[in-house]
Parts: structure tokens; sequence; C-alpha cells
């Protein structure tokens, strides 16, 4: 039987399927082609081709944390932030020293590997108040990575210090901190970030604290906000912005998206509704394809639920992110999906997945693996 004649508007996205097939790298130009133009079936396949070549194996990865805000005061005012409170609000708070040890402390307990710290961009926090609880949570807790602040909370306290970024994260890393979670992309596309976040660093910015990081002999994570006033183009301006450092530093560990959460947040009325999980599986398995140099992609199921981040397994997600035994900053705007370790393995297992936990680094430390754990700590997974 004759294979059915391509139409002349049908022929540029099968160039881009095959060239995906053939595992060849696309161009942004035919990522916004497959963005806009493929169907949501044709998209899962490719993407999750893409994840097999990666992953032979039928095993997804996750990681038992704690997400912890010793602080909500923030002085960059985004607008699409529901935690967030201003310096003197009467909801600010800065917990104590010892809420944050017993909150870690809990964590250690059930068996965690991580704690992603992150707050706001305090007036008066200064590196000295991180490098403290720093050293103090390494000493007590030696086995849980502090995945700490964001590139932008970096720069932030480099600004209050008044010396270089390289000092900070020096003295940072010194203390102890572990890894850099990817927060605070947003979307890194200037005309965006002026809308959005306009008191946040810059794209520019966000991207050479990224490079400092790795320089540093850290690992960081790649995070992208969808779903406010970007275009689908800004969207892939975005994700080559994060696959031309890779390429540079390879200081990467894994890409995650989620959509803006727009329910609360202080300037809801200049934000659309929020996106459909039909967007979340095409940008997701769009950058799957795209980050030809990322090795892992992570669903976001507390954003999307459990239902959909196990479809997200088939396209192109090998990560299912951590179980955030505590999370406040999405749950701010109305976005609640945490789940418990059994429930992620009972829905890794239903998905025909072999569950497995790992660390920060993407090591698995899995009593269930045979293999050894590398990278085991930071300095095997230098950059």
């Amino acid at each position: 039987m004759q294979a059915p004649t391509q139409t002349p508007a049908e022929a540029p996205l099968a160039r881009v399927v095959d060239k995906v097939e053939a595992g060849e790298r696309i161009t942004p130009e035919e990522a916004l082609l497959l963005h806009d133009e493929a169907s949501l079936s044709t998209l899962g396949t490719l993407a999750d081709r893409v994840r097999w070549r990666k992953h032979p194996e039928p095993i997804v990865t996750y990681i038992v944390d704690r997400n912890i805000n010793p602080t909500n005061v923030c002085v960059a005012d985004c607008g699409f932030c529901a935690f967030y409170r201003r310096p003197g609000d009467k909801e600010a708070y800065v917990l104590p020293r010892e809420v944050l040890v017993e909150k870690v402390r809990e964590t250690a307990e059930l068996g965690g590997r991580q704690i992603l710290i992150q707050g706001g961009h305090h007036p008066a926090i200064k590196t000295d108040w991180w490098c403290e609880l720093l050293a103090d949570l390494r000493e007590r807790f030696p086995q849980v990575n502090p995945h700490a602040l964001s590139a932008p909370e970096i720069d932030h306290l480099a600004k209050l210090d008044k010396r270089p970024v390289e000092d900070v994260l020096a003295d940072l890393k010194e203390a102890g901190l572990g890894s850099v979670p990817g927060a605070g992309a947003e979307m890194l596309v200037e005309r965006v970030r002026k809308l959005i976040a306009p008191k946040k660093t810059s794209s520019e910015r966000w991207l050479e604290v990224h490079k400092k990081i790795h320089e540093a002999g850290l690992r960081s994570s790649a995070t992208m906000m969808y779903g406010h006033l970007e275009t689908p183009a800004e969207r892939i301006e975005h994700l080559a912005r994060l696959r031309d450092l890779q390429d540079e530093t390879r200081g990467f560990t894994a890409f995650i998206c989620w959509n803006m959460q727009p329910d609360g947040v202080p300037e809801a009325h200049i934000y659309p509704p929020r996106t459909t999980h039909a967007v979340y599986l095409r940008v997701l398995a769009v950058a799957r394809i795209f980050l030809d140099n990322f090795k892992s992609v992570q669903t976001s199921y507390v954003t999307q639920g459990m239902k959909v981040a196990q479809i997200a397994l088939r396209f192109g997600a090998n990560d299912f992110g951590g179980t955030m035994l505590e999370e406040n900053v999405v749950s701010a705007a109305g976005c609640f999906h945490l789940e418990s370790i059994q429930t992620i393995e009972r829905m890794l297992t239903a998905a025909g997945m072999r569950p497995r936990q790992r660390n920060s680094w993407y090591g698995i430390v899995d009593e269930r693996h045979d293999g050894p754990v590398f990278p085991s700590c930071r300095e095997e997974a230098a950059a």
C-alpha cells in the first residue's frame, strides 16, 4: 500500500520528526515547529524515544526530601508569587534555628536525603547567616544534602555583602552547600521578566550565576515556569539558553518545568487562567527532545497531580522529583499535591517502571539497586 502523500505544509514537520528519530540535534526553529504543529501523540512518542535512549532500563528515580522555607520575607515583589510577604508584614516570619533543625531531624529520621532550603530576598539576612545554618545542619545531619538557595538569592547575598558571587559561593560550599536548585529562572527572556519579575535577577545574570555555580564544583538543576505572559517562541528561547550553557559547563543535573499557579497571587488580574495538563505534556515533551544534553527530566506532580505525572513518564520524564514532606510556595497559590513514598512507589510500579530512590546528584541509593552509587557526593558530581 502506498504511503499517503505529504502536503507542503506537512513536509517541514516530517523532516523534524525524522531528525529526532535519527538522534540528531534540532534547532530552536524546529523545536518551535514541534511545539506548535506536532500532535500531542507525536510529541509523546518522540520524547519517550529520546528518554529510552538516555535511560535504557525501566527505572524512574525519586528522592526523599523536604522543602524548608526559613523566611517568607522578600523585596523582589514578584507579582506571580502568593508566598512572599514584605518586611514588616504581620504574616512575615524568620524561623528560629531550633525549628529549622527539628524539621531536618524529622526528614533525616524518615530516610530523607535532601532538604530544599529557599527563602525570599530578605533585606537583612546575609551570607554569614546562611553559612552558620548550613554548617550546623552538616554537623548534625551529614547524610542529608542541603540543596539550597537559588541563583537570584545568591546574587542577592552578593549584593548585601558587597562582594563577588564567587566569594559567596566559596563560603557557602565550605559551610556545606551541596547543590543548588534552579528556581528563579521563571522565563529567561527579558521582555517577560520585566513584566512578571522586574526586580529579580536578569536572564543573563541567572545564567551567569549558574555558570559560577558549576565552576565552583557544584551541580544545579534548571527550571522553567510557563503559562503566564510568554509566547511559545519565548519558551523555546528559554530552553535554548539552558542548552547553550549546558554545552559549556555540563553542570545541570536535570530540567523541571511547571505552569504558573495564578490563584491568589498579587497581580492575578494580569495573568491568564491556569494552563491545561495537555499544555504541560506538550512543553515537557518538547523540552526532553530539545535539551539533548540533559540526562534527566523531572515531572512536577506537585503542580500537575499524580495521574498526569504518571503520564509524563511517557512524555520524556525519567525522574519523579521529591517526596516533599513539606511544601509552602505553590501551595500558597492553592496548588497542593503532596504524596507519600508508598503512593509514589505504587504509581511508578503501576506505570510499568521500577522505582528507585536517588540522591541530589542522581546517584541511585536504593537498597534494591545492585550497582555502585555514582555520583555519591558533590565531589564525585563536580562539573
